[in-house]
């Protein structure tokens, strides 16, 4: 069974080296701004001033932990009877004038509450403190109290793990029909473009004919299933040129994915200067989108987990079960593994060969969901080189572009591999085209990998068994395959 799940899901292995290397890489001094370390710094200093302690709190004013941080911090205080003199979030400036005033009222100010970032400006530091404590008396002997500093992996933060997960949501989903699409030894090169169509048209539809900012949820809703609609009928007619006019996919879809780019730029910019009056034509900028709790979808979570994950865990096994238990599932592979004999198999090769490019597009729709969503606003520029992303994670997971092999959950293990790499070079400050560099080289080593996988089978002795994805196959000393489900396709990945 280790050789098997080595066998299928060997991209694991790899997840789990770049997991373990970027723990120890980023091994750090960690000073906590959580809601829990705010509790449990209150209760310290509750119990070293006592109940009738008065404290003043001063936080940092952008980011949103910080406002969590002071406002359990506050509760924690006054649960304990302690009172909370005032609750600063801003800047140095601000935190003096906070002091100062404190200092003024001639109440005595027993601690400063506060995090490492916040404590090491100007007016926190020890020396100014003692300065303004000789204008008032009641500052004498106040105390700046932080959460405990402590040693721990930047990678390994709840805060980072989910971000990396989230950030990388859009792509994973694209992943899902990218992955159907290169098992029938296809290729879509314009998920990226047809994705920021779909955004447009999303945020055009809802900004237009759903009422804008006074839209309902139905409105919101047909705007969007329109917009992944759209998104779909482009992949059918990538699916129709493809089958009926016989024209390779990467051509197809290069032309589409330039088409796709450009009606998105067209729609952004007749939008904008319709909202001028359509006297001059304005720039491609975000169509915003005004109704109301349309952003709540990419901010909020379920379970602790992010929208935009939940909806990519759930697609994700959906696909599975489609792919393994179903008879579209089995065409799929099959024409993958040999269009001609799936032919005359009875398998309608050219319905499969529509389906998967349209799917492949309404992933990328559902996936300018959650862009518009976490944008608010439908980006024409959305998606850009997404494709290099989609197609890295989905030949890292497995999928061989050859066609007739691969799995969906071999293509969530590279999507997360694409997404952990990504996190650490943003880590290490890597600029965006020397990212370009690292993907493009992940996948010439991920199709290197799979040749010489297939080099390495040709040159098996004849009459040799091997189970692969639990079909039994003969393979023969040319590197032919025969197979008994689906003429050597395999109903999970196999064959080929």
């Amino acid at each position: 069974m280790i050789k098997r799940f080595s066998r299928e899901y060997g991209s694991v292995y790899v997840l789990l080296i770049l997991c373990a290397y970027y723990t120890f890489a980023t091994w750090s001094v960690q000073h906590p701004t959580t809601p829990g370390a705010a509790r449990e710094l209150a209760e310290s200093v509750v119990e070293e001033h006592g109940e009738s302690a008065r404290v003043l709190i001063i936080v940092r004013d952008k980011p949103v932990q910080d406002v969590l941080f002071a406002e359990a911090a506050s509760e924690a205080l006054k649960a304990r009877g302690a009172t909370v003199v005032d609750v600063v979030t801003g800047d140095p400036r601000g935190a003096r004038k906070a002091i100062e005033k404190a200092g003024a009222s001639g109440v005595k100010l027993d601690a400063i509450l506060t995090h490492h970032y916040a404590a090491q400006w100007g007016p926190l530091s020890r020396e100014h403190l003692d300065e303004m404590a000789a204008e008032h008396a009641s500052l004498v002997g106040v105390r700046i109290h932080t959460p405990k500093s402590y040693m721990w992996s930047n990678f390994l933060t709840p805060a980072n793990l989910g971000n990396v997960m989230n950030q990388n949501a859009d792509v994973a989903i694209i992943a899902i029909g990218m992955t159907m699409v290169i098992i029938t030894a296809g290729i879509d090169l314009a998920v990226g473009s047809v994705m920021a169509f779909a955004a447009v048209v999303i945020a055009v539809t809802i900004q237009r004919w759903m009422g804008g900012a006074e839209a309902s949820t139905v409105g919101v809703l047909a705007g969007v299933m329109i917009g992944v609609g759209a998104a779909a009928l482009m992949g059918v007619f990538n699916g129709v040129m493809v089958t009926y006019a016989r024209i390779p996919a990467f051509v197809v879809t290069l032309g589409l994915m330039m088409i796709a780019r450009g009606l998105a730029l067209i729609m952004a910019v007749q939008y904008q200067a319709d909202l001028s009056g359509g006297a001059t034509k304005g720039t491609p900028e975000s169509v915003n989108i005004t109704a109301p709790g349309f952003g709540d979808f990419a901010s909020g979570d379920l379970l602790g987990l992010p929208n935009a994950v939940v909806l990519m865990l759930v697609l994700y096994v959906a696909a599975h079960l489609v792919m393994k238990h179903t008879s579209f599932g089995r065409y799929v592979y099959a024409v993958g593994g040999n269009p001609e004999a799936a032919r005359l198999s009875g398998v309608p090769v050219t319905g499969v060969l529509i389906a998967v490019y349209a799917v492949c597009a309404a992933m990328a729709g559902v996936a300018a969901i959650v862009d518009a969503s976490r944008f608010v606003g439908g980006r024409p520029s959305a998606g850009d080189l997404h494709e290099l992303r989609v197609i890295a994670a989905v030949v890292v997971g497995g999928t061989s572009l050859a066609g007739g092999q691969g799995k969906v959950f071999g293509t969530l293990i590279g999507a997360m591999i694409i997404a952990v790499i990504q996190n650490g070079l943003d880590m290490a400050g890597v600029q965006a085209y020397e990212k370009m560099v690292v993907f493009g080289s992940l996948i010439l080593a991920a199709v290197l990998l799979d040749q010489v996988k297939k080099r390495w089978l040709s040159g098996v002795p004849s009459k040799w068994g091997a189970e692969l994805g639990g079909v039994v196959v003969e393979v023969g000393g040319d590197g032919s395959v025969a197979g008994g489900d689906g003429g050597g396709g395999g109903g999970d990945g196999g064959g080929g």
